[in-house]
């Protein structure tokens, strides 16, 4: 069984299996450095779909298709789904995963929702109350754009702080079976919030929430940024990496000769025009199961810390003057 260790971690005695992943991305992403990695690039953003909506749940959808193929595994073997989305009421996630008929715990952690259901799951599986359990995100740059910021037909400018959401979803079965990797501990993220209005720089949102968590995770766990191959942050972007840094090494770490940041990673900045970098559920979830499995799966990386972060706001609490408050989650995985 897992064990608590420190103030916000758990350490896993048997660490459940990482078995397989699956990455769908849309257009922009594929013409992106990790294009060839992706397990399907979809041509058309739309995805032949009425709405942008609609075509974020065929994501969902055809990321869940893609993983059980890959896994070799039917659905009838998943116990349960951990997902979510940025929509309101998960309805990407609804219609997504409705087909299936597998139960199912719809989860919200803005763009840290990767690592929460990554979290859930292995703590579902390692207790022994699943054998099978899939853990899936999504986003898509223009159902977030409707949800949080302008209609694209406003032609807002956007400033150089400013990432763009990624278009895409990520899906990974996590099961007692042998995978070629493990989830050996986690650390959960609190709320953290610098009275930072800006929701159209979301790194200096959220930085401080990753800043926090992997502080925590070092003492819970008694280690230091050279035990790791990697430090993952989901989507802090250029200018959320810089204050991540600057925050950390007031703490006495650093973590810059070791650090990946999948938005940074996403996205060619200078060709592409996304500024900051990538950023939503769909960003950390792609670069996982695309290229950091990949390195997990050769033995490049041995030990890795995964940490999606997320901005906690909505477009009311935003235009009622709130800050945005941010979370991430900390998720530990072993090469096996």
């Amino acid at each position: 069984m897992g064990k608590i260790l420190g103030k916000q971690s758990i350490v896993f005695e048997n660490p459940p299996y990482i078995i397989e992943g699956a990455s769908v991305v849309g257009p922009k992403e594929g013409e992106g450095p990790l294009g060839k990695l992706f397990d399907v690039v979809e041509q058309d953003p739309m995805l032949g779909q009425d709405s942008w909506e609609d075509a974020e749940s065929l994501l969902q959808k055809e990321a869940l298709q893609k993983v059980l193929l890959k896994a070799r595994i039917n659905r009838a073997d998943i116990r349960y789904i951990f997902a979510g989305d940025l929509l309101g009421q998960l309805i990407g996630t609804t219609f997504g995963v409705l087909e299936y008929e597998i139960p199912l715990f719809g989860i919200y952690g803005a763009c840290s929702t990767m690592g929460e259901a990554l979290s859930l799951a292995a703590i579902m599986v390692e207790a022994g109350n699943a054998e099978n359990v899939v853990a899936m995100t999504s986003s898509h740059f223009a159902s977030a754009e409707r949800q949080f910021r302008f209609p694209l037909e406003y032609g807002n400018q956007r400033p150089f702080s400013a990432t763009w959401t990624v278009t895409g979803a990520g899906a990974v079965v996590i099961g007692k079976g042998k995978g070629f990797a493990k989830i050996t501990g986690i650390t959960t993220g609190k709320i953290v919030d610098y009275g930072v209005k800006d929701a159209q720089n979301m790194g200096a949102c959220m930085a401080p929430a990753a800043a926090d968590i992997l502080y925590q995770h070092f003492q819970d766990f008694n280690s230091t940024p050279a035990d790791y191959d990697k430090i993952i942050t989901g989507d802090l972007g250029l200018v959320g990496k810089t204050i991540l840094f600057d925050l950390l090494n007031e703490h006495g770490y650093d973590i810059a000769k070791v650090h990946m940041d999948c938005g940074v990673e996403m996205f060619d900045a200078s060709e592409q025009d996304t500024h900051a970098g990538g950023s939503g559920c769909g960003c950390a979830a792609t670069v996982l199961t695309s290229y950091i499995f990949k390195q997990l799966k050769k033995k490049a990386y041995k030990k890795i810390l995964f940490i999606p972060t997320g901005a906690l706001h909505s477009t009311i609490s935003f235009n009622e003057g709130n800050s945005v408050p941010g979370i991430a989650h900390c998720v530990q995985i072993e090469c096996c």
